[in-house]
């Protein structure tokens, strides 16, 4: 133990800086982050909640400015031109996959979020998951579309980090079964529960702790789904598209300062964005 005092000064401060400020770096939490790069560019990450829950409106210090100092706006992708993307092909119904319990759930559902039953049967199981899974809808515009809104009407370029193939096609690739697995499961769960693990999002949202966002996450739906489904679901829907998103927002960044609005659950974590930017070479810091 004797030995480690011999360390001289000289020498152990310069490691005593760079423990410091990795420990900073890894402690630092928020929403917004700023991303610079080495030829001097400034641009902003921003992780959303997919939600148009009117408490997400109270928007972070410095958002306004960080998105006005932009000269383009990337979200996670644009608006499908097409909404048959969303149906099942050659007059499928979600129906014939379900028995009679689950279809009478089903329409319960559908007239919860306001969506004309008919309609919802033909939907891809999946989606109806994801719907379905989401306390009743306020208005149309969710965090992400209000912002994509702002954007615009401040002239800048928007445009997305996936194309809309790519985005929703990642649930597409799921096998018809697994899409019913994720849909049964979501049937099966009361509105309370669905309240409940909503209301623990959002105050892991409104906290900034990018990791605890991303953990949260992970616990509502994992605990929802078969391992082996889940583990695959998410390395298909986190793991893969953070190395995909993070490669384009870095192109972007050395070109114009841009600002960046994707899920706050692709930010934290070792494989998150803020963590890859940095392995990049960009200073990534939250703004406070």
């Amino acid at each position: 133990m004797h030995t480690l005092f011999r360390i001289s000064l000289h020498g152990a401060l310069p490691a005593l800086a760079l423990l410091i400020a990795s420990l900073a770096q890894a402690a630092d939490t928020g929403l917004l982050w700023k991303v610079e790069a080495a030829n001097g560019k400034t641009s902003y990450l921003f992780g959303t909640m997919h939600s148009d829950d009117k408490r997400l409106d109270a928007l972070p210090k410095g958002l306004d400015a960080a998105l006005a100092s932009s000269e383009a706006f990337m979200i996670e992708t644009l608006p499908p031109r097409d909404p048959g993307i969303f149906l099942l092909q050659d007059n499928q119904m979600v129906s014939s996959f379900l028995n009679d319990a689950e279809v009478d759930k089903l329409r319960e559902l559908a007239d919860f979020h306001s969506m004309h039953t008919e309609a919802a049967l033909r939907m891809k199981p999946w989606l109806l998951a994801v719907i379905f899974d989401l306390p009743k809808p306020q208005t149309p515009f969710s965090m992400d579309a209000k912002l994509m809104a702002k954007a615009e009407q401040q002239g800048k370029r928007v445009f997305g980090l996936e194309d809309t193939d790519e985005h929703f096609g990642v649930l597409d690739s799921f096998s018809m079964d697994e899409q019913i697995v994720m849909l049964r499961a979501v049937l099966k769960r009361s509105q309370k529960d669905k309240q409940r693990d909503f209301e623990a999002l959002i105050k892991a949202y409104k906290t900034g702790d990018i990791d605890n966002i991303l953990k949260r996450n992970e616990k509502i739906t994992g605990d929802m789904l078969p391992a082996a489904l889940w583990d695959r679901m998410r390395f298909k829907l986190i793991d893969e598209r953070n190395v995909r998103m993070a490669e384009r927002i870095a192109r972007q960044v050395e070109e114009v300062p841009v600002f960046v609005a994707v899920g706050a659950s692709h930010l934290g974590g070792k494989g998150g964005l803020v963590e890859r930017l940095r392995e990049a070479g960009y200073q990534v810091t939250a703004v406070k």
